[in-house]
């Protein structure tokens, strides 16, 4: 498989260059340049396969022939070691659980699945590779812990200072060896410009090879196809007209349930739940694109501005607006909603839901107003107790917490502080 930019300024280049270099040439995101749907004795037959098996046979034309399928089928059974359970909340609504994974956030399958890649990749070569990554919360986190200790491979995350959680603070600042955080002053929107700034500098890319473990990387972005996959298997028998409402950030997530789609899977539709950064949700409905500077919430991994992967959305459906919007609705919520759904959920379901997925919930019940014969499934993207001081401040109940997040509980933050591009310049050339 060979990908072009979608800048479209930059030379096609196979798998394993668009994962080494995260970013085209000309800044483009990389775009496979063919889709082969799967066939329909696939899906007839996906409850007789495992999740690696139907994982496997789905990524494996985005990858080939770089990574032999003997390695890739343990590079996908590793990736996968942990479950994804849906729980049905009533007739209309079931929620995705994506936070069984060592980091509880939805994120760990794509850095996992990432960080083999790369570590494959490498194995021969004497030269290091420095993974840039900007962070609005989980990335972070689920990165760290996917490259831990991979060989050749230097790992800097960049987070906004004060803007994620205590927890996915302690995730990313705290594991040491191959991993560094820098604290940036400002907003997740100002991670993102540096790292792709960085990427641009010749000064540092003729010293150093830089690449990208954010969802711009399609090694961390089209893996999460798998999800929807393995949420069909468990629903098909029983829903007709599946749903998916994803809460969105950078639209990584949504844009990979479209790829599942274009492999054939049956999903008739998906809803991208956002908080108030509505950049989207305002162009599906003038048909005008503008990008803003993000406002901070209490689901903060959607505190995105302007979302990277949109673009790859629109090349999916040929930049036709209304072949988008037959596909795709969006809707916007409050943070004051998105408590009050946290509460309701508690009360009439019996289940904790973190700020994502309440927003998925929100999205799932605006949905079903108009479409009330859907199944709707909002996606659970990350433990609840990941939000422990919005979480505690809503439900009513002391939150247990999981022996993952026990783990990084009272260690030591390590992390530079800086202020801007020049920061980071320096950082990085400094090793």
């Amino acid at each position: 498989m060979n990908y072009y930019s979608l800048n479209h300024k930059a030379p096609n280049t196979s798998f394993k260059d668009a994962v080494i270099k995260g970013l085209a040439p000309d800044r483009g995101l990389y775009f496979p340049e063919s889709i082969t749907p799967l066939p329909q004795s696939f899906f007839d037959n996906i409850d007789n396969l495992s999740n690696s098996e139907i994982a496997f046979t789905a990524i494996k034309q985005f990858v080939s022939p770089e990574i032999p399928e003997d390695v890739l089928k343990t590079i996908v059974e590793e990736t996968l070691s942990f479950d994804f359970p849906v729980v049905q909340l009533n007739d209309h609504i079931s929620t995705l659980e994506l936070f069984h994974g060592p980091t509880m956030a939805f994120k760990d399958v794509g850095a996992r699945f990432m960080a083999r890649c790369l570590g494959y990749f490498n194995q021969d070569n004497t030269n290091e590779v420095t993974v840039l990554v900007a962070t609005s919360g989980d990335t972070g986190g689920a990165v760290a812990n996917g490259f831990l200790g991979v060989k050749g491979v230097n790992v800097v995350i960049l987070y906004p200072s004060g803007k994620v959680s205590d927890i996915q603070e302690m995730q990313l600042t705290t594991l040491g060896q191959n991993i560094r955080a820098l604290e940036v002053d400002g907003v997740f929107d100002d991670c993102q410009d540096m790292v792709k700034r960085a990427f641009l500098d010749e000064e540092l890319t003729s010293k150093m090879q830089l690449t990208s473990a954010n969802s711009i990387n399609v090694a961390r972005w089209l893996p999460q196809l798998f999800y929807f996959m393995f949420a069909y298997k468990q629903l098909h028998k029983t829903h007709k007209d599946i749903v998916f409402s994803v809460p969105s950030g950078n639209f990584g997530n949504v844009c990979a349930g479209m790829m599942a789609q274009q492999l054939g899977l049956p999903i008739k539709h998906f809803i991208a739940s956002n908080n108030q950064n509505n950049v989207v949700t305002n162009y599906l409905q003038t048909e005008e694109y503008n990008p803003k500077a993000s406002v901070q919430t209490i689901s903060n991994a959607m505190d995105v501005g302007n979302p990277s992967n949109f673009i790859r959305i629109q090349e999916i459906y040929k930049n036709n607006f209304d072949s988008l919007k037959d596909n795709l609705s969006s809707y916007s919520f409050s943070d004051a909603a998105t408590k009050e759904a946290m509460l309701e959920i508690y009360n009439n379901y019996n289940y904790v839901a973190d700020p994502h997925g309440a927003v998925g919930y929100l999205g799932c019940k605006a949905y079903l107003k108009e479409n009330p014969n859907a199944h709707t499934v909002f996606l659970e993207t990350a433990h609840p107790t990941k939000f422990l001081d919005v979480v505690e401040e809503v439900i009513p109940q002391k939150q247990e917490l999981p022996e993952q997040i026990q783990a990084v509980m009272g260690k030591t933050k390590v992390a530079t502080k800086i202020g801007s591009y020049e920061g980071l310049k320096s950082f990085l050339l400094k090793g």
